[in-house]
């Protein structure tokens, strides 16, 4: 990380270690037929990569993403920065080699991690119970080198729950029945892999930033999602939230992408007064009208 000016007084929460892939693989996660070659556009070369390397090749576009991010000033009123792909990066690690052996046909992407999701866990929208419990993800957190005392990390130990987790990833496991089938053809991932938070312990989302720092956050961002979708082969973006649905659209057109269709989804966040007034069934019919619903499911 660059050195940072005497007028910054954001500190980042990262730790010493580098991000490790874990040793861990599920066999069962991609099958041999679901990881054949597919029909390919003028866009996306054939893919080199074997099943083997995508865990690895994943987290080096995070990594690289990272540095990008780290490396930014957001402002006197940010005063702290987590990254949980550092202070979190063994559950993280688990859960990108367990399930992100291959191809996908849809990605479901998020904003950014939540205090009591991502931010504990390392898992998109990482509910500790699904993490610990369904997803059967393992590993230790570290501490942040800053760290909020309203905002402790406790890994997959914490008590709180994300209600929009919670809401998720229920779903998910109710259409699928397992891990298994769910990431046949589906990965999750987060277009911001940090969050941010003011003295207060306030959260404060990306496009809550400051024009000035939120244009670099985006540049990003941006970049990393083009080398994922390229990696991974995305046929399908689900995108969860207004406004990962308006950051997709753009760094598609802004690099010529017009073969991967890009779909709303309605963030489940308690702070969305229609999520409240059934969220579940909503999705629902937002999946199926997508056309992809039949990928979170075991006849797909």
């Amino acid at each position: 990380m660059p050195p940072k000016s005497k007028k910054q007084k954001t500190q980042h929460s990262t730790c010493s270690e580098n991000i490790q892939t874990s040793s861990t693989t599920d066999t069962n996660t991609n099958s041999s037929s679901d990881n054949a070659a597919p029909v390919l556009s003028k866009y996306f070369p054939p893919p080199s990569t074997s099943p083997q390397d995508f865990p690895a090749k994943f987290l080096e576009i995070e990594a690289k993403q990272t540095d990008k991010l780290l490396s930014l000033d957001y402002g006197e009123g940010i005063t702290h920065v987590y990254n949980p792909l550092d202070y979190a990066s063994e559950i993280h690690a688990d859960f990108v080699s367990k399930f992100c052996q291959g191809t996908k046909k849809v990605l479901m992407m998020g904003m950014n991690p939540g205090p009591w999701g991502m931010g504990q866990t390392g898992v998109p929208f990482g509910h500790v119970k699904y993490a610990k419990e369904w997803l059967g993800v393992t590993g230790s957190v570290k501490r942040p080198e800053k760290e909020h005392p309203k905002r402790p990390i406790q890994g997959l130990e914490c008590p709180k729950s994300e209600v929009s987790g919670d809401r998720l990833w229920s779903l998910l496991k109710e259409l699928s029945g397992s891990p298994d089938i769910l990431f046949r053809h589906v990965f999750l991932h987060n277009y911001c892999p940090l969050f941010f938070l003011k003295e207060s312990a306030k959260n404060v989302t990306p496009p809550e930033l400051k024009v000035k720092q939120r244009t670099g956050l985006e540049e990003a961002c941006d970049e990393a999602l083009v080398d994922t979708v390229k990696l991974l082969q995305v046929e399908h973006v689900i995108c969860v939230g207004n406004y990962v649905t308006d950051r997709t659209r753009k760094a598609f057109d802004k690099a010529g992408i017009t073969n991967i269709e890009i779909s709303l989804l309605m963030h489940p966040s308690p702070v969305n007064p229609a999520a409240n007034k059934g969220w579940r069934e909503i999705a629902i019919k937002q999946l199926t009208e997508s056309k992809v619903i039949q990928y979170f499911k075991p006849e797909a």
